[in-house]
């Protein structure tokens, strides 16, 4: 899989032209990231549906605590039908600062997340539920099944039981780093994970969901890097930041900073060492040699947000890089 990630800040049409592009330069498939803040995902989702013709189109990564996992099953069964059988589905834990701004503890993730796909797949194949676990659903069912194919479900990962329960259990991980340590340490735990993966699960894809940056103008690339990295910093675990050297105190100041809505001031607190660890920023040369890095590890990469100063002209820069690395 090569994908892209769309962040629904900027205005729909402008997502629309982004995800146009991204079937034209060669990607084949797009997810939309899943914050309250930002615009809402399925709807982006939609419309990038209806002007495209062979993209696959989901979620990335939807929660299941600010909506609840069956009717997010039900959103994105709507989104297969409308794309004729398109979709994909990220799903993972969400983030941690952005939950609590609505009352959201985020409790028991890992549980949660594979209760939430175990749910869907279940939902979509027809059947209908009872479910007495991280949630309630009692008798739930989908009037329209026959509408609903076969959804690759993608766990969203950064830690390593999340990684570990995403190669038992579902069909992909996005691995939400850029570094190529950090796909060295994630491959490892892949592997624990595929060990104990059951016969006839079907084939495992291993993505790369990495930040990336890419204008001919290396440091406007890294400019435009800070807001991604600020939330990847402050959501990334204290193992994590250690491996790149980051300062705990500066990445949890940062996270209290997003949590009182002063983006501003959280962006301006990243330092180079953070965009060096947590987003692949830099030319178009740049960029494809750390993108070689990561896939010596991952099967697949998707490009995440920011895609460079300018997204929709960024996305020719990523695909080229994209074809270097490969």
């Amino acid at each position: 899989m090569r994908g892209i990630e769309l962040t629904p800040e900027h205005p729909i049409s402008d997502l629309v032209e982004i995800g146009q592009r991204a079937e034209n330069e060669g990607f084949d498939a797009l997810f939309a990231s899943c914050h309250y803040n930002n615009r809402d995902p399925f709807a982006v989702l939609d419309r990038v549906a209806a002007a495209t013709d062979d993209l696959r189109v989901g979620p990335g990564v939807a929660n299941p605590y600010e909506t609840h996992p069956v009717s997010l099953a039900s959103r994105v069964a709507t989104l297969d039908e409308v794309s004729d059988g398109r979709a994909l589905c990220g799903l993972g834990a969400g983030d941690r600062s952005t939950l609590r701004n609505l009352g959201f503890e985020r409790d028991r993730p890992l549980r949660r997340v594979l209760e939430a796909m175990k749910v869907s797949q279940k939902l979509w194949a027809g059947e209908r539920v009872d479910h007495d676990g991280t949630f309630q659903a009692t008798d739930a069912g989908l009037n329209y099944p026959d509408a609903v194919s076969d959804v690759p479900v993608y766990v969203g990962a950064q830690g390593p039981h999340m990684i570990r329960m995403a190669a038992k259990h579902a069909d992909g991980v996005l691995v939400n780093a850029s570094h190529p340590d950090d796909f060295a340490w994630a491959d490892e735990q892949v592997g624990q994970g595929l060990a104990d993966r059951p016969d006839g699960r079907g084939d495992f894809d291993f993505a790369a969901y990495a930040s990336v940056s890419v204008a001919e103008d290396a440091d406007a690339a890294r400019e435009a890097a800070r807001p991604p990295v600020a939330f990847i910093a402050a959501g990334a675990a204290p193992p994590v930041l250690d491996r790149h050297g980051i300062d705990r105190e500066r990445a949890e100041a940062i996270g209290e900073t997003i949590e009182s809505g002063d983006f501003a001031a959280a962006f301006e607190r990243v330092t180079p060492a953070m965009i060096d660890a947590f987003c692949i920023a830099g030319t178009p040369d740049e960029a494809a040699e750390k993108m070689a890095g990561v896939l010596e590890y991952a099967d697949s990469f998707v490009a995440g947000s920011p895609l460079g100063p300018d997204p929709t002209e960024s996305v020719g820069l990523v695909a080229a890089a994209l074809d270097e690395a490969e």
